[in-house]
């Protein structure tokens, strides 16, 4: 449980990151709604790719 909780916060702080960098590197400005929504998404995406993986790997 809580090595699911370090991934989960991880994860999205990852995601946070990279998409203000770009942002603020190709945009010149972030909104921190788009940061947190884009990185929200990521992290939603993350974990259904590894629901998927599990389920095809256990069948």
């Amino acid at each position: 449980m809580i090595r699911e909780l370090f991934i989960l916060v991880a994860a999205f702080a990852a995601f946070a990151s990279a998409v203000a960098a770009y942002l603020l590197a190709v945009h010149g400005q972030s909104s921190l709604k788009e940061v947190l929504s884009t990185a929200f998404a990521a992290v939603v995406g993350l974990y259904v790719g590894r629901y998927l993986e599990r389920k095809l790997i256990n069948g």
